[in-house]
């Protein structure tokens, strides 16, 4: 229960939200944005930066817009929503048919999409999309490392990334929970499980920092080496990483039931807990030099939603010590890191993809969805879309 002053400042949110949201998805509702270009979101249904098979239709973070548009129907009942929620899953139908290009962050894709409208509306051409979505992840699990493959060649410059796991991959597992929740199957659930188990042993340090990258051996199993990927250098503590471990144990613990799962999660927590800085601004990678301050506001964002799961699920006396640190990062990605303006497309700025990419300090469209799903939280009224 959030204290009297806690709830003014929600509700203040909420509002500020619904009345951004109200233009902006009007404004955008025929594109499914990545990013902003000077201050107007770019259209990954039509753009493709990079030239790559992989950055266009195909672009991992292309289910955070349809996401969002179900979060705010479910918040306000405007149809509105829906309808341009339906316009960028209906567009990744494109992704099917090339084939090419797609990945493990199909979870990513179709959660937010698919199963979110099947939820709502039960739609069975959307739940026939989830579960082409779910068997494509599904296959591609590797029998003797135990892991579900990351990237295909085509996305890391040729490298041989047969045996590679990302721990990015904990948040796709609940396609396969939801592909076996709603079937029956279980050989959805014992993949998502095995990937859980391998990620447990093989990705989060002693201490609860965890690996970017995991190379397995793809014939004989085994690790082979770790990578720094997206964070300072190897070894290092890439703070999305963190999260995105953070969150997807939390939901692996909330399909399973398996203890493991919540101390992993736990474990990953505390040294989350344990860095955030006194302003509460998120680094990109926790071990990166003073200088520059780079950060991640996206990192910031998607904690939170983990620790508000994780204060769900403790006993009381531990609420308050996840809740604690969920509100100062919200508090502080509103007061100093929300664009409520009417200048930019974008709500959360100071996002940044990698501490080696240029991409710093910029909007990224996760770092909105996740935002707006962790207020909806604390509402306690949210969308489950994981």
């Amino acid at each position: 229960m959030l204290q009297t002053s806690d709830q003014i400042w929600l509700e203040q949110v909420i509002s500020k939200m619904t009345t951004k949201m109200d233009w902006v998805s009007e404004k955008s509702k025929n594109k499914i944005p990545y990013t902003t270009v000077n201050g107007t979101h770019d259209n990954r249904i039509v753009d493709n930066p990079l030239g790559s098979v992989s950055n266009g239709i195909n672009w991992w973070t292309n289910g955070f817009w349809g996401g969002m548009m179900w979060l705010m129907y479910h918040q306000t009942g405007d149809e509105a929503y829906k309808k341009i929620a339906n316009i960028s899953e209906d567009a990744l139908d494109e992704c099917f048919r090339q084939y090419y290009g797609l990945h493990h962050d199909v979870g990513f894709m179709w959660l937010p999409t698919s199963v979110a409208n099947y939820k709502v509306t039960g739609n069975q051409e959307s739940r026939k999309r989830a579960m082409h979505a779910a068997n494509l992840l599904a296959g591609r699990f590797n029998l003797a490392g135990g892991f579900i493959r990351a990237w295909n060649e085509s996305e890391s410059g040729g490298r041989d990334t047969r045996g590679w796991a990302i721990v990015d991959c904990m948040m796709n597992l609940p396609l396969l929970y939801w592909a076996t929740e709603e079937t029956g199957d279980p050989r959805f659930k014992q993949i998502a499980m095995k990937h859980a188990d391998t990620c447990m042993n093989a990705f989060i340090r002693p201490d609860g920092s965890v690996n970017h990258i995991v190379e397995f051996d793809p014939f004989h199993g085994g690790v082979v080496k770790t990578y720094g990927g997206q964070g300072y250098e190897e070894g290092s503590s890439w703070t999305r990483g963190q999260t995105w471990a953070l969150y997807g144990f939390i939901m692996s613990y909330m399909h399973t039931q398996k203890e493991e799962y919540l101390h992993a999660a736990k474990r990953v927590a505390h040294y989350f807990m344990a860095n955030i800085p006194e302003n509460g601004i998120i680094p990109i990678d926790f071990r990166q030099p003073k200088e520059p301050e780079y950060e991640d506001s996206t990192a910031a964002a998607i904690a939170a939603c983990g620790l508000i799961e994780l204060a769900k699920i403790v006993g009381q006396h531990e609420k308050d010590f996840y809740m604690n640190a969920a509100l100062k990062l919200l508090k502080t990605l509103d007061h100093s890191r929300c664009d409520w303006t009417t200048d930019s497309d974008c709500i959360l700025t100071h996002g940044s993809a990698a501490y080696h990419h240029p991409e710093r300090h910029t909007a990224i469209i996760y770092g909105d969805y996740y935002f707006m799903e962790a207020i909806f939280k604390l509402k306690g009224n949210d969308l489950f879309l994981w």
